[in-house]
């Protein structure tokens, strides 16, 4: 076995895709004092703030750096459903967003609550909406991707759910923390490296 090495200025992931073929047996939704709102067609900047807000400790940066007209040809298609997850005082403390536009397909393409309620019981409450919303008549697959900058209980979570995994891919970057994009303190897991420096 060898290691390949990874330039200071990238990061590497394996990201692990994981699918689910058949409705499951509905469970009991938690109870939780928050509510899930949808957000049809949302303003960009109220959009991006939420994504940063949930994702940012766990480096998620993909649409802070779409270009604006592509993330309104999702967020404007009606087969893409963004919800917000709210507390009684209507703060938004998580997201869920879900993917029909392939057809018979659910793509569970973000999810996830502020770091401070995560690891507290808060994603079975959101998974189990996310699973009712998902597989409505004509889904015959519902899918998500996860990686190992993720919480290091997603990859299980989702399989506790259902989901099985049946692709591993490693995905490199540019680290968006050097170019500003991201504070240096988001992803406190990934450490950052100068570019400069050499071995």
């Amino acid at each position: 076995m060898g290691l390949n090495p990874v330039p200071n200025d990238q990061i590497a992931t394996i990201v692990t895709s994981l699918e689910m073929l058949a409705k499951p047996v509905p469970r009991p939704t938690p109870p939780s004092p928050f509510r899930l709102v949808h957000w049809p067609k949302p303003d960009s900047e109220r959009y991006r703030t939420l994504f940063r807000r949930v994702g940012e400790p766990w480096m998620w940066f993909s649409r802070l750096v779409m270009a604006e007209e592509r993330l309104r040809a999702i967020l404007d298609d009606e087969r893409v459903e963004v919800y917000a997850v709210t507390n009684r005082a209507g703060v938004e403390l998580g997201m869920l967003e879900l993917d029909f536009r392939t057809e018979g397909m659910c793509e569970l393409s973000f999810f996830g609550m502020v770091a401070e309620l995560t690891g507290k019981g808060n994603g079975g409450w959101l998974m189990g909406h996310a699973l009712a919303l998902g597989w409505r008549k004509g889904v015959e697959r519902m899918w998500v991707h996860t990686c190992t900058l993720d919480h290091p209980s997603a990859l299980g979570f989702y399989q506790r759910h259902g989901f099985v995994p049946y692709r591993r891919e490693v995905e490199t970057f540019a680290d968006p923390r050097l170019s500003g994009l991201m504070p240096r303190e988001a992803a406190p897991h990934i450490p950052v490296l100068d570019p400069a420096r050499r071995r």
